[in-house]
């Protein structure tokens, strides 16, 4: 894609299901509404506690989007200690991006830390990519870093993006978005894929993508269910490519 790709993240549509005992709303009903309105893949992060995305939810969500989107991209997140292998094992998606999330995190806050885990981490990457997979790995705006994420073999790194959302609109914008875009392009410099998510949102996305070179797929989740709770997911998906747009 000349783009970049949306993704969305479904965790939170799987969140307020689980409430009840009742499946509504629909994380098969969601990712269905999402693809159909213009978004390019789905994304979900099954813990380990399962409070959100469940097993099931994903094996649904593989086989809906091989029969039905065969064109839209599947990502599953998760920590490879923990229950992301599984999955990667069974399932094959196309892509999976390592996360170093503790088992009762309330969110992902950090990147990993390679100098300390990148030897932990190198044959399960070596793993996925022989059954097909890419490989992402979830790291912070660190350009040091991403010349031993290639060496480790991965394909892409996702970046944190928590700090610059929270710095967005405030002086100390400006400074997040020159990390952000010397990460990048320390990532294209080690041939590395680029990818960008958490707490990005239509509003503070435009100035994210101007700014940072390569971004090829951002994964976003909270924002926009909470978007499309007001606005429906049609409109929702439409108000993000735009913004994507607006970034490009």
């Amino acid at each position: 894609m000349n783009s970049t790709a949306l993704s969305v993240n479904l965790n939170k549509v799987a969140l307020v299901r689980n409430t009840r005992h009742l499946g509504i709303p629909s994380v098969t009903r969601a990712a269905t509404l999402c693809l159909q309105a213009g978004a390019h893949g789905i994304t979900v992060h099954p813990r380990p506690d399962a409070r959100h995305i469940r097993a099931d939810d994903v094996r649904e969500l593989h086989a809906l989007l091989k029969t039905d989107w065969p064109q839209a991209e599947f990502n599953i997140e998760g920590n490879p200690f923990h229950n992301l292998m599984d999955f990667v094992r069974e399932l094959r998606p196309q892509q999976c991006t390592f996360v170093p999330d503790s088992e009762g995190q309330f969110t992902s806050d950090h990147g990993w830390n390679l100098r300390a885990d990148g030897e932990r981490v190198r044959p399960l990457i070596a793993e996925a990519k022989k059954l097909g997979v890419r490989v992402s790995l979830f790291m912070d705006a660190e350009p040091e870093q991403m010349p031993l994420a290639k060496a480790l073999g991965a394909d892409r790194i996702e970046l944190y993006t928590e700090p610059y959302a929270a710095a967005w609109g405030t002086p100390a914008q400006d400074e997040q978005l020159r990390r952000f875009a010397a990460a990048a392009r320390a990532a294209q410099a080690a041939g590395l894929g680029i990818n960008a998510g958490h707490d990005l949102n239509r509003h503070n996305l435009p100035d994210f993508l101007r700014a940072v070179p390569g971004v090829q797929e951002v994964s976003i989740g909270h924002a926009l269910i909470a978007d499309a709770l007001e606005l429906g997911y049609t409109a929702t998906i439409r108000d993000y490519l735009a913004a994507i747009a607006r970034g490009a």
